[in-house]
């Protein structure tokens, strides 16, 4: 499963080999000055936006990759049954938004805090 983690002066999408695989790219790296907000998802996929660009999409079940829409482009490793962390990005960052399940995203969204100060 894909873990969102500080590495420094970034955030760090953390993906499986065969997440890789079907995301068609490899971890994703965002520094951290560019986090303006970070949020628990208990149903990420009412957030998961756009159409997919990249990567591996069954509606309900699981998407792995980038996804684009109007404004710019997403990146998505959501998986069904599992609640998920979205961070939302700003203008300097690659992606606008990233949105990951994780395991344990009470944890994972304090560090992502204290890392950031938000």
């Amino acid at each position: 499963m894909a873990k969102l983690i500080v590495d420094g002066p970034d955030l760090v999408v953390r993906l499986s080999s065969l997440e890789k695989l079907g995301a068609l790219r490899g971890d994703v790296r965002v520094p951290l000055s560019t986090v303006q907000s970070a949020e628990i998802e208990p149903h990420p996929w009412t957030t998961v936006r756009g159409i997919k660009a990249a990567g591996t999409g069954i509606p309900g079940v699981i998407v792995l990759g980038t996804r684009h829409f109007l404004h710019g482009k997403d990146f998505a490793a959501v998986v069904r049954g599992r609640s998920a962390v979205r961070v939302d990005l700003s203008q300097e960052s690659p992606f606008a938004r990233l949105i990951v399940s994780v395991t344990d995203p009470d944890s994972t969204l304090s560090a992502i805090r204290s890392a950031t100060g938000i």
